[in-house]
C-alpha cells in the first residue's frame, strides 16, 4: 500500500470484495454442517424425529445428499457463463449487487424448505447467484488497481474464502446446536443483506467517485485509461492447446477440492476407521488447523515458483517443477481413509489442502503465461465451467462410492489426480509457449 499523500480509497473497495467473499464462502459450506445435524437428517428423508436411523436410512440419506451437492456445482459453473453476460453488460456495481441479493435470498431460503424438492431449488439458486462473485470481484480489482498492485489485491480478497470456511466451521455449529439448522442459513444468509448495502454505497467507478482523490486516481491510471480491449470469443479460445492445458486439469482437481469443503465434516463424523469421532461440538478445530495450513500453502508454493524463476529457471520449468511438488505432497492423503487416528488425517488432509492450493495459483498464474490479458478472463471462465463440472460430476457419485466402498476410494482418486493433470497440462503445453490470437 501507498503513503497517505495518495489515499487509500481503493483498499476500502478491496475489503468490500474481502468480506463479500468470505460471506460467499459462508453460505456455500453452511450445508456442509447441517448434514450432522439429526434433526436435518430426519426432515430431508421424511422421517419422525423419534425413529432411529438405520444404517438403510443414512445410505440413502448420503445418496440424496450427493444428488443436492451436484446440482448446486452444475448452476455454479453454468453460472459463471450468466453472471459474465450480466455484468458486461448492466456494469459492475449493478451486476455484483445482483450476485449478493441473490445469492443471500438464496441462502435464506435454504432455512424455509421441507423436503429434498425444496432444498434442491434452494442450492441450485444459490450457485447461479454465487458464480457472480469472483468475475465481478476480478473485474473491480482490474478498475480500482494499477497493474502492480492487482496481484496483490486479488490475493486479499481471495483470502476471504479460506476466512470464510474457518468462520463457518467455528459458527455454524454452535447457531445449529442452540437454534436449529434452519437459523444457520438465515443468520449467514441474512449477513449479505448488510454487504449488498455496503457495496451500493461504496462503490462507483473510479472516474465517477467523488470520495477519490485526483492523487490517487492518477495512480490507480498510471498505467494508462481503462482498455477497450477487442473482445474474445470462447469459440476462437477454444481451438487452442494452452486453453484446454488449463481446463482440462481445473476439471480433474477443482473436483478433489468441492469434495473437500462439502464431505469433510461428515468424514470426521463418520469414517468407521477412526477410533474418535467428530461431532458439531468438535467439528470446527480441525477445520481451524487444515485451512490455515491451506493459506500458508498458497502462499508458499506461489512464492516457491517465483523463486526457481529468480533462481534463473524458465517460467514453464519453475511452474511445472512446483506443481509436481503439489502433487506428490497430496498423494499421502490416501492414508487418511485407513488410519484411525484424527490427528494423522487432519495432518494429512492439511498437507493435501494446501497442496491443492499452491497448485491452484501456480496453475491460474498458466493462463497469464501464455494468454495476452484480453484473454486472460474468458480463458479463466472456460477453466471456471470445466471445474465446477468436475466437481459436480464427482459430487453425484460420492453418496454411493461411500456407501459400497467408505472413503478409501475418494481418497485415493484424489491422491492420483493432480499427478495425472500435471501430466495433461505438459501434454498439452510442453513448453507454456505464448499465444498469438488470431486478430491480434
Amino acid at each position: 500500500m501507498n503513503a497517505s499523500p495518495l489515499g487509500r480509497f481503493r483498499w476500502r473497495i478491496c475489503a468490500v470484495l474481502f468480506l463479500a467473499t468470505t460471506i460467499n464462502y459462508i453460505d456455500r459450506n453452511v450445508f456442509s454442517f447441517t448434514m450432522l445435524d439429526p434433526v436435518f437428517r430426519h426432515q430431508m428423508l421424511g422421517l419422525p424425529l423419534d425413529q432411529a436411523l438405520t444404517d438403510a436410512d443414512m445410505a440413502l440419506f448420503r445418496e440424496k445428499m450427493s444428488h443436492l451437492d451436484a446440482i448446486f456445482k452444475y448452476c455454479y459453473a453454468f453460472g459463471f457463463l450468466l453472471a459474465g453476460w450480466i455484468i458486461d453488460r448492466i456494469g459492475i456495481r449493478r451486476g455484483y449487487a445482483a450476485s449478493i441479493g441473490g445469492w443471500s435470498l438464496a441462502a435464506v431460503l435454504h432455512g424455509f424448505v421441507h423436503t429434498v424438492p425444496g432444498m434442491m431449488w434452494a442450492r441450485g439458486l444459490l450457485g447461479v447467484g454465487e458464480a457472480g462473485n469472483f468475475p465481478s470481484a476480478v473485474k473491480t480489482v482490474s478498475e480500482w488497481f494499477p497493474k502492480k498492485e492487482r496481484s496483490f489485491a486479488t490475493g486479499v480478497f481471495n483470502a476471504g474464502a479460506n476466512v470464510g470456511i474457518i468462520l463457518t466451521a467455528l459458527c455454524v455449529p454452535f447457531i445449529i446446536a442452540h437454534w436449529g439448522w434452519r437459523a444457520s442459513f438465515i443468520v449467514t444468509g441474512a449477513i449479505g443483506v448488510f454487504v449488498l448495502f455496503w457495496w451500493l454505497a461504496i462503490y462507483r467507478s473510479p472516474e465517477e467517485h467523488p470520495k477519490l482523490s485526483p492523487e490517487e486516481l492518477a495512480y490507480i491510471r498510471q498505467d494508462g485509461p481503462p482498455e477497450a480491449a477487442v473482445p474474445v470469443k470462447w469459440r476462437e479460445l477454444v481451438r487452442y492447446r494452452a486453453t484446454w492445458a488449463f481446463a482440462v486439469p481445473k476439471f480433474m482437481t477443482d473436483a478433489i477440492w468441492w469434495f473437500y469443503l462439502t464431505w469433510l465434516p461428515t468424514f470426521f463424523n463418520s469414517n468407521p476407521a477412526f477410533t474418535t469421532k467428530l461431532d458439531l461440538k468438535q467439528i470446527g478445530i480441525p477445520f481451524l488447523i487444515i485451512y490455515i495450513v491451506s493459506d500458508g500453502g498458497s502462499v508458499f508454493f506461489g512464492w516457491l515458483a517465483t523463486r526457481f524463476i529468480g533462481l534463473g529457471w524458465s517460467v514453464n520449468k519453475a511452474r511445472k517443477v512446483t506443481m509436481l511438488i503439489c502433487a506428490c505432497c497430496v498423494v499421502p492423503i490416501v492414508f487418511a481413509s485407513i488410519t484411525s487416528s484424527v490427528v494423522v488425517a487432519i495432518a494429512l488432509i492439511s498437507l493435501a489442502t494446501a497442496a491443492h492450493q499452491g497448485w491452484s495459483a501456480n496453475l491460474f498464474t498458466t493462463v497469464s503465461d501464455q494468454f495476452p490479458r484480453r484473454a486472460v478472463g474468458s480463458v479463466v471462465g472456460i477453466g471456471g465451467l470445466m471445474g465446477g463440472l468436475g466437481g459436480a460430476l464427482l459430487a453425484a457419485k460420492v453418496g454411493f462410492i461411500i456407501n459400497t466402498g467408505g472413503y478409501i476410494p475418494l481418497f485415493a482418486i484424489a491422491a492420483g489426480s493432480y499427478l495425472l493433470a500435471l501430466a495433461f497440462l505438459h501434454l498439452l503445453a510442453p513448453r507454456l509457449d505464448t499465444v498469438r490470437l488470431r486478430n491480434s
